[in-house]
């Protein structure tokens, strides 16, 4: 289907299209005329991935001047394999209505090279980690240099011969996933990941994690290059704060103290031996550092595995301080530094700190000055370069020293240092842990937000709008919430609020251990595992309180009357384990014996995992999803949105806690097709503080009479629902109203005409930006509409 789009011809690769979709193109190109930032949410299960790529390539295509890159950043492997085969289905719409190859645009998948690599030895190496260390072992410059003598040497061949060959015969046009990556790359006996990195510099459309945009340490590395006019979008970008600080945060245990002053021993020796046999190459290394920074950057891109972690530009153009220059010193440096830490972790009471207040005490006693330590990740890189130590793994600890050093002392606002004597899963055992901690989540966002043209943050959940610019610090020119609009109310959501007794059910502390709460939970399970067929996925606040929970229904026999019913698999902290239950969920789900997951909120399930159709009829939610407000972290980060951005702490945790309750809730609704029960099992959900905060799309089919359900009420509606779910329903229902064809977007484009016509002497062509949105304020978008 080709459809107008605000004067902009739209490839679009499905016959019908959503009125959501419609509507969200035309606020997605004017956030992009505008020049600005948007913050756009659109109902789950509507089609906004495909949404994204149909206008911003028909955007490139029309005026490339305007958009010369686009890049599309999403959280896991699966939602960017998605990504790539929705692209794939508009490159070949493209080449049956344009009679060409396609869009004539390259299209690439960047992963890590656990996930690329060809090489058999590197890829059995283990996790990623192990992986990327074989990968240097085998490409490192000096590596490759050895081999040149010493055929004996262990090498890449797959590196070797895109080093001679891949630069001068870039990937042809086309989209690639991994899979075709690994194709192309095996036919020439190139290396898949560097041959995608390589292609980063020229391809079109480029998808990746958002590590590779919001990490300092992996962003200098790989996204360098990437030019101004590019358009950035952030997909599932309810958590996008958390991705920010997580990045710049560093945890340093004793353990790992001791595995840095192996390193260190290590090093010293290395040094020694240098000395002795090849003075040349420090001598070297010395005058290099003499010049400065800028001038001793590496150039080879295999002996970058990890950049700063946070060193401005322009401390690069300084020369190392010169008690850092020789290696003797920097490594006297570094153990005295190493010394300080060791003496901080020797506490028996909980230390809260500023990181000045960490310079000062540093400065006073082993006498590290904070400019020297602004230095230590880079210099460490550069010693490690020079030595040619190949196996950095055995440096990670090391590494990882060196970053806290430079992040200490580059950061004097936004970051808190909290020393705990012991880890709070085992309070009884003293094992001393240093939190370096960011609360700061706009420092990495800030440079992609001024860097870049125009940077899209969308997800399903993102309510309420509002807070993302707050907490990010940016101001988008665009922010826009869409309704969903159906032919059948497919989405029941309720709030059930108390047991066939009349006890409230809640997960507050006082409560959450209250045998009447615990068992009008599990009655809740029992009876509409009875009643919803197939799947149910059912969320806990937190691992604890899904394994207190647990026991408590065993104890009551509740577990054996799901287990009539349903088979039953829970969710633990164990990846392997977590996959192994949801392949088990996912076959008793198909072979029509119905199941049930017990899952927590913020795990691996209620993230980026889809249970459509009739993997999720019923999604439950136990409880208010609340972090953990005891944490000291916490503490220090409500503290920082209260005094910076003037965020009241209780409004913060609500929005926390309610855009991870909508996230779970999001999971059972993949499409207009599918239909699914949504339950809030907690009578907090009924206040206006947590209800008003749900996506819009969720609140328009919350009726006010399912606000305040007991137990067999809502089993009663859930009968009713089903029933209803059961009857025939085809596409022509939902044409027009749910679902729009051709005829229809014309009508729809000529009723925007004409208000457009009414409105023109409102609209000035130099205030597009202000226009949009004048007021900084979040709008809603009504999609519903009737075009039979």
């Amino acid at each position: 289907m080709k459809i107008n789009i605000d004067g902009l011809l739209v490839y679009f690769p499905y016959e019908y299209i959503y009125p959501e979709q419609y509507h969200y193109m035309i606020e997605l190109k004017r956030t992009i005329d505008a020049k600005g930032h948007g913050v756009l949410e659109m109902p789950s299960g509507t089609g906004k991935t495909v949404s994204l790529l149909s206008l911003i390539v028909a955007y490139m295509k029309a005026r490339p001047g305007i958009v010369e890159k686009f890049i599309y950043c999403s959280r896991t492997v699966p939602e960017l394999e998605k990504v790539i085969e929705e692209l794939k289905v508009l490159d070949k719409y493209y080449a049956t209505e344009t009679n060409e190859k396609g869009c004539g645009l390259l299209g690439i998948v960047l992963s890590s090279r656990k996930n690329l690599c060809i090489q058999r030895d590197v890829k059995q190496a283990g996790d990623g980690a192990a992986v990327d260390s074989a990968c240097f072992r085998l490409t490192a410059s000096f590596v490759r240099k050895k081999h040149m003598t010493d055929p004996n040497v262990p090498y890449c061949k797959y590196y070797e011969e895109f080093d001679l060959h891949g630069r001068d015969n870039p990937l042809p046009t086309g989209i690639y996933n991994m899979a075709d990556i690994k194709t192309y790359a095996k036919k020439h006996n190139y290396c898949p990941y560097f041959l995608t990195r390589y292609a980063i510099s020229y391809a079109n459309i480029v998808v990746y994690s958002y590590f590779y945009l919001l990490d300092p340490k992996i962003a200098n590395v790989v996204s360098r290059e990437l030019p101004k006019n590019s358009v950035v979008v952030f997909d599932e970008a309810h958590n996008i704060d958390n991705v920010c600080i997580e990045s710049m945060s560093c945890l340093i245990t004793r353990r790992s103290l001791e595995k840095c002053t192996t390193s260190l021993n290590l090093l010293t020796q290395t040094v020694n031996e240098a000395k002795t046999n090849n003075s040349e190459r420090l001598k070297e290394e010395y005058q290099r550092l003499v010049e400065g920074l800028r001038q001793a950057k590496l150039s080879k891109e295999t002996d970058l595995v990890l950049a700063n972690p946070a060193l401005p530009d322009d401390i690069l153009q300084e020369s190392i301080p010169g008690s850092l220059r020789s290696a003797d010193s920097f490594l006297s440096f570094l153990r005295r530094f190493l010394e300080y830490v060791k003496l901080r972790l020797r506490i028996a009471h909980v230390v809260h700190e500023t990181p000045v207040a960490f310079l000062r005490d540093c400065l006073e006693k082993v006498c590290v000055d904070r400019k020297p330590l602004q230095f230590c990740a880079e210099r460490l890189r550069s010693l490690l370069h020079t030595l040619e130590l190949a196996d950095y793994a055995n440096f990670s600890s090391l590494t990882l020293l060196c970053n806290f050093a430079t992040l200490v002392s580059t950061y004097t606002r936004g970051f808190c240092l909290i020393i705990e004597p012991f880890d709070e899963r085992t309070p009884t055992i003293i094992n001393p842990v240093l939190y370096f901690h960011c609360m700061d989540a706009s420092l990495p966002i800030r440079p992609i937000m001024s860097r870049f043209t125009s940077v899209i943050i969308t997800s399903g959940t993102l309510s309420p709008l509002e807070m993302y610019p707050r907490i990010l610090d940016f101001h988008p020119v665009n922010t826009v919430s869409f309704t969903m609009t159906l032919a059948r109310n497919c989405v029941l959501p309720m709030i059930v609020s108390k047991g066939n007794d009349q006890v409230p059910m809640t997960t507050k502390f006082e409560s959450r251990q209250d045998v009447a709460v615990i068992r009008n939970y599990g009655h809740l399970l029992a009876q509409l595992s009875a009643v919803v067929p197939d799947g149910i996925v059912a969320f806990f606040p937190s691992y604890h309180y899904l394994e207190s929970t647990f026991a408590s229904w065993y104890e009551q026999h509740i577990v054996e009357q799901i287990q009539r019913n349903k088979l039953l698999f829970v969710e633990t902290q164990d990846a392997e384990e977590t996959s192994l239950a949801l392949a088990a969920y996912h076959r008793a789900c198909e072979n029509g014996r119905g199941a049930v997951l017990l899952s927590v909120v913020r795990g691996r399930v209620s993230e980026g995992i889809d249970f459509d159709h009739h993997l999720g009829r019923c999604v439950i939610m136990f409880g208010v999803p609340y972090v953990y407000t005891q944490s000291r972290i916490f503490k220090a980060r409500l503290d920082f949105l209260r005094e910076q951005y003037n965020v009241r702490p209780n409004e913060f945790i609500t929005f926390d806690a309610m855009r991870h309750a909508a996230q779970c809730l999001g999971r059972a609704i993949r499409g207009k097709s599918d239909y699914g029960i949504m339950i809030l099992a907690d009578k907090r959900y009924a206040r206006a503080d947590k209800r008003f905060k749900l996506p819009g799309w969720i609140q328009s089919q919350l009726q006010d009479a399912f606000i305040n359900l007991s137990i067999e009420e809502s089993i009663q509606a859930s009968r009713r629902f089903l029933r209803l779910m059961g009857q025939p329903f085809n596409k022509n229902d939902q044409l027009g109203l749910a679902l729009l064809t051709r005829e229809h977007i014309n009508k729809l484009i000529e009723q925007n005409q004409k208000d457009s016509i009414i409105s023109m002497g409102k609209m000035n062509s130099c205030q597009v930006a202000n226009d949009l949105n004048p007021t900084n304020q979040s709008r809603t978008v009504t999609t519903a509409m009737t075009l039979k």
